[in-house]
């Protein structure tokens, strides 16, 4: 039985949490505050875990800082925010998902399986990314949806596992063309980056002129919907 740890301070919200997750198959611990949850870690005895930011006696944030410290479990941050900078400093810090209050069950069941597959995966010794109906299988250099592998050139393999890499970030151009930089021993200047981006919603989305996966960010970037 998968365990899970619920750091969260609303009662109710910790109810409702509790019956879905048991419901689900798993077991779960809480805590409510930065106090009782470094007590519960301390034999570090869990899955993943799901962070509330905003707490009585600190932010989730800290107690992920710690947790880096001795392990790679899969983190997962709950927020009342969606400011930019919040989440950037959460994923920066080690969080491997986020998720902005309030939100559906479903999509927190989805998310908490998804981070417990890639993390199957990555210690089975072949790492995967995975979100929705793509799968990157980073050992053979290969994209797939829905089990179909994808025709893609190596900037745009490139860009899928850059963006895939840090779901729900809003990424800016000149994050992503760093990290794209000479990958096809060429420049790649703002605009070449607007036909990449063009190209790759053509193989993976269903619906290019209405992406649902690789989102644009107007004025800020574009943000991978993971």
């Amino acid at each position: 039985m998968r365990k899970l740890f619920l750091l969260e301070d609303d009662l109710s919200l910790i109810s409702g949490l509790t019956f879905a997750f048991k419901k689900q198959g798993f077991a779960l611990d809480t805590a409510r505050t930065l106090a009782e949850a470094e007590a519960l870690w301390s034999d570090r005895k869990y899955d993943l875990l799901v962070l509330d930011v905003s707490l009585p006696d600190g932010s989730g944030f800290d107690f992920c800082q710690k947790v880096r410290r001795t392990s790679n479990v899969p983190i997962l941050f709950l927020t009342a925010s969606d400011e930019e900078m919040n989440i950037i400093m959460g994923l920066d810090m080690g969080g491997d998902d986020y998720l902005t209050k309030p939100f559906k069950l479903g999509v927190l069941l989805s998310r908490v399986n998804a981070l417990l597959r890639r993390a199957n995966a990555s210690s089975a010794g072949e790492p995967v990314l995975e979100s929705g109906s793509i799968t990157v299988r980073l050992l053979q250099g290969q994209a797939y949806k829905n089990g179909i592998l994808l025709e893609l050139t190596g900037a745009e393999y490139k860009l899928l596992c850059f963006f895939m890499q840090h779901p729900n970030a809003v990424l800016s151009k000149e994050q992503i063309l760093d990290a794209l930089w000479d990958c096809d021993g060429d420049y790649i200047d703002s605009s070449a980056l607007t036909v990449y981006i063009r190209r790759l919603r053509m193989k993976i989305e269903d619906d290019p002129g209405k992406p649902q996966m690789l989102l644009t960010v107007r004025g800020m970037g574009y943000k991978w919907n993971g």
